[in-house]
């Protein structure tokens, strides 16, 4: 089966991105695992061919192309590499949205030539200790004092923590509004006082991305930092984060392929029993129901990405896509790695990075259990 989502402008820009992997990030990946986070300069390379802020607008240093299948494209190349210590999704797909559709004039000029050149990497800093896909739990709060918000509290597992210039911060504004209301996003910038970071986070997988604990103590936020509308934060995030999920989706079918090319040639060359293991009908039957799981995801993903180019994704879609795409990398993972027998297990085949680096993938952007809430509700199940 041929996609048939990309032009030819999509292939010379995925051209671009692999020549940029292979040169400047490949090898050098193994020594960011063992620092625990990529060099900033490796965003600024980036951000001088174009990588960054493909869909912001060209008057502030971006690509202009409104065009999710770009940003399809270098997720793609990133996952094939296995380059999972580029935070660039993070900062393209889940934040670059916010910056471009909720910022004033004023902060799209202070903001996103910073975005596109990476020299300003950002972060979005939802998760708390007690608080992860309930974003009801949110406790970090700020008031009003002023021109400013006076910002406390923490949060944790902050992709991009460490090396990000700009943080998008989800805050309770308004400590009297229930549940989701009353939050709003601030903006919180590298040396405002009071804001600190914590530990780089040591993970099971991921070990060239920087993960980190941050800490708002009396950080004074301007009043000129904050994004989109005071005490409709929450409608903000429900808006956004379809692409947020979708971007996850893309990922882990990207990586459920790169698995199963690894997986095709390791059983074509390996031998047991005085035959491949590939002849093996076992392995036959395995590959062939992972390669038709692939081809049945990959379609839906497409469709999405199109719809979101559109304006046609819904909520429940992207939730179906994130789900079900990163349920299969987990399965595709461990059923390609028993292949590779005893190899699987030791951390010179790729395959062993595949199945560490994609177990978060059904945990964020909200746990796949919450994805199959949401998609529940959508049936109405309960007659109302």
């Amino acid at each position: 089966m041929q996609r048939d989502l990309f032009a030819a402008e999509h292939e010379d820009f995925r051209e671009a991105v692999r020549s940029f992997l292979a040169d400047t990030v490949v090898p050098h990946h193994e020594r960011w695992e063992h620092e625990g986070i990529v060099p900033r300069e490796v965003w600024k390379a980036a951000g001088a061919l174009g990588l960054l802020g493909t869909d912001m607008p060209e008057e502030h240093g971006g690509g202009g192309q409104r065009d999710f299948r770009f940003n399809a494209v270098l997720d793609e190349e990133i996952v094939r590499v296995g380059a999972t210590g580029l935070g660039f999704g993070l900062h393209n797909d889940v934040v670059g949205p916010y910056l471009r559709e909720l910022t004033t004039p004023e902060q799209k000029q202070r903001w996103l030539p910073g975005f596109c050149s990476g020299e300003l990497i950002t972060a979005i800093a939802m998760t708390e200790p007690a608080a992860g896909s309930d974003l009801q739990g949110i406790r970090t709060h700020a008031r009003r004092d002023g021109s400013d918000y006076v910002l406390n509290g923490s949060k944790t597992f902050i992709t991009n923590g460490i090396n990000a210039d700009l943080v998008i911060v989800v805050a309770r504004t308004d400590p009297d509004a229930p549940g989701s209301r009353g939050l709003s996003l601030l903006v919180v910038e590298r040396d405002m006082p009071g804001f600190t970071r914590g530990r780089n986070l040591d993970k099971i997988g991921l070990k060239a991305q920087d993960t980190a604990e941050l800490f708002f103590d009396d950080v004074r936020v301007p009043a000129e930092n904050l994004l989109g509308e005071e005490n409709r934060g929450f409608r903000h995030l429900m808006t956004m984060l379809p692409q947020e999920r979708l971007s996850v989706a893309v990922a882990a079918v990207a990586a459920v392929r790169a698995m199963l090319d690894l997986t095709i040639d390791h059983v074509r060359s390996r031998r047991a029993f005085g035959r491949s293991v590939g002849s093996f009908q076992n392995t036959r039957f395995e590959l062939a129901e992972l390669e038709t799981e692939y081809w049945v995801t990959q379609v839906f993903v497409d469709r999405c990405i199109a719809d979101l180019n559109t304006g046609r994704l819904s909520a429940t879609d992207a939730a179906m896509a994130k789900w079900w795409a990163t349920d299969l990398q987990r399965r595709c993972a461990d059923r390609c790695l028993q292949l590779h027998g005893g190899y699987g297990y030791m951390t010179e085949y790729p395959i062993s990075k595949f199945f560490l680096d994609g177990r978060v993938q059904a945990i964020y952007a909200g746990t796949n259990e919450i994805m199959k809430e949401i998609i529940g509700r959508s049936l109405e199940l309960d007659g109302h």
